[in-house]
């Protein structure tokens, strides 16, 4: 049987939360840097890089937000056999409402009825948790804090797409993904992260994208159709010149991440799911032992 010291793990899942808020992983700052040493000598996209790196590095030393708006709390659990669900969502709650007192988030969690603000970040379906069961013998938490206005250029196309010229199968992807960033040019705070759902149904095709943003800019897809089409994506919207913020420049995404699953054969849908720089996630391994590790 699992066990863990409630209290204990409520702070462990403080800590959680103040990391993805205030220090971005190493991957992603690797990407902005390699980014930057990309774009010409006093150019505004080398500028704006160098000032979201002062911005990462202010935000770690300080502990402080690295973006005014926190984000939507997002969480991929993977739990043994045994472990409530409901003890973990109760922790999560609390961890999330204390994490606001101490500012390491935003209030965002707004009534869509009344408008009022929870001011705890609480709320129908927020924090956003998403539950799995595995054969491991220890407890992964994964944490995304997701923007609003990289939400908000996040999409869904249904293929085909006569106007796109897009059909069912690799190359209509590959065009609807071109249509949706060419689309959102400077909004949603780019250079962006991609999260691309194919197939599904419309809510598992956005989940599968959004479940992709959880992957490293380093790691490789397991799928070698997928391998090819991701690179060959990246270079290719690199090459539309929005640039970072929109300011025009040789870098509009830092990574392309796509995951498929089966559909109905009357359906296909392409989930978008398009990520701020503030690439902000984080996770936390807590084992039988009580020993926790952060990544």
């Amino acid at each position: 049987m699992f066990q863990y010291d409630e209290k204990v793990l409520k702070d462990q899942l403080l800590e959680l939360i103040r990391l993805a808020a205030t220090d971005l992983p190493k991957d992603v700052v690797d990407a902005i840097l390699e980014a930057q040493q990309n774009e010409p000598e006093g150019s505004a996209a080398r500028s704006v890089f160098g000032m979201l790196l002062k911005n990462i590095d202010l935000a770690r030393d300080e502990s402080t937000p690295i973006c005014q708006d926190t984000g939507t709390n997002i969480y991929l659990i993977h739990i043994p056999e045994g472990v409530s669900m409901l003890k973990l969502t109760a922790l999560i709650k609390e961890a999330t409402a204390e994490a606001v007192e101490k500012s390491y988030l935003r209030p965002n969690a707004v009534d869509s009825i009344t408008g009022k603000n929870s001011g705890n970040n609480i709320g129908e379906g927020q924090p956003f948790i998403h539950f799995e069961e595995w054969d491991k013998d220890y407890i992964e938490f994964k944490l995304m804090l997701k923007g609003g206005g990289c939400e908000n250029v996040s999409t869904q196309y249904k293929l085909p797409d006569v106007a796109l010229g897009a059909g069912r199968d690799l190359d209509g992807v590959y065009k609807v993904i071109v249509d949706a960033v060419n689309a959102a040019q400077g909004l949603g705070c780019a250079p962006g992260i991609l999260g691309i759902g194919i197939g599904g149904d419309r809510t598992s095709s956005h989940l599968a994208a959004k479940t992709q943003l959880f992957r490293k800019i380093t790691d490789t897809n397991d799928n070698p159709e997928l391998v090819e089409l991701e690179a060959r994506l990246k270079d290719d919207l690199n090459k539309l010149g929005i640039g970072p913020m929109g300011f025009g420049g040789n870098t509009t995404v830092l990574g392309v991440k796509m995951g498929a699953l089966h559909r109905l054969p009357a359906s296909f849908f392409v989930s978008i799911a398009y990520m701020c720089w503030a690439y902000r996630r984080h996770s936390m391994i807590l084992k039988a032992s009580g020993e926790v590790t952060y990544d």
